[in-house]
């Protein structure tokens, strides 16, 4: 057993691939791994993990599994997913050749992924057509969608969501029972207590421009709002970005099925 065991972790911290290029790997760890794991390998927030020092067989070997799925991680299954097998060996290699970081560091995040196009989009409730509901039971959260004219007309006739288009969600705490659980409505939904934000997602011309190319999603931008309506401190947009990457053929967005139904009726 302690001979399979020991198989398994050498063959997931196989030796970095021989002749690992560094200076590559610094740039493409520049361009796209930066916006959420910073330039040098120290990360852009408590949720997110350093790579710094670590080893690069351990870090090859992570990617990996990443691009083939056996590890499962969305936003990171997306990422290396397009990554080559150099490319790994030459990110890992710059990683584990950073210092440590400090305790408590971070990386501020990059201008490009912080800042957004979008704006709250005032008089929705009057102008957008409300489409689609999903409960959220990992957080206690149930949220409602709402699409504008431009999008629900490209989605009544089967196109893809051109520029224009703008989709959000009201995103509320569920009401709990007295077993802190959400209580589920006649609906089949959960009964919505507190409004805690929005999201949204909106593209025009040239917003995506200047994002890396693994990282666009065309030119999509995506914002989260506070309750009084303007935009959340410390929002990456890397992460909308590499969650959403993969659903190029769906207008970039998980709810087009349901926008389209809606359009119909």
């Amino acid at each position: 057993m302690k001979k399979a065991l020991g198989m398994s972790f050498l063959l997931l911290v196989a030796p970095v691939a021989q002749g690992a290029d560094i200076d590559a790997g610094k740039a493409k760890v520049a361009t796209v791994c930066a916006a959420c794991h910073g330039a040098a390998g120290v990360s852009v927030s408590d949720a997110i993990p350093n790579l710094a020092a670590q080893r690069a067989g351990y870090l090859e070997g992570q990617l990996k599994a990443l691009k083939d799925g056996t590890r499962k991680n969305a936003i990171m299954n997306a990422i290396a997913a397009q990554l080559t097998a150099d490319e790994m060996a030459n990110v890992a290699a710059y990683f584990a050749a950073q210092p440590g970081p400090a305790a408590g560091g971070k990386s501020a995040l990059l201008p490009n992924v912080a800042a957004t196009h979008v704006t709250f989009p005032e008089g929705y409730k009057d102008t957008f057509v409300k489409y689609h509901t999903i409960n959220f039971p990992a957080t206690g959260q149930v949220r409602y969608y709402f699409a504008n004219k431009v999008a629900v007309q490209a989605a009544k006739e089967g196109k893809t969501l051109p520029d224009g288009s703008v989709l959000f969600a009201e995103v509320y705490a569920a009401k709990l029972d007295a077993d802190k659980k959400p209580v589920m409505g006649s609906d089949g939904f959960f009964v919505p207590d507190k409004l805690t934000g929005y999201t949204a997602m909106a593209r025009s011309a040239g917003w995506g421009k200047d994002f890396p190319e693994m990282l666009r999603n065309e030119d999509w931008n995506y914002a989260v709002f506070t309750t009084d309506k303007q935009p959340r401190a410390g929002i990456n947009q890397a992460e909308c970005l590499a969650c959403h990457k993969p659903l190029d053929k769906v207008s970039y967005t998980f709810t087009l099925d349901q926008l389209a139904a809606a359009a119909r009726r």
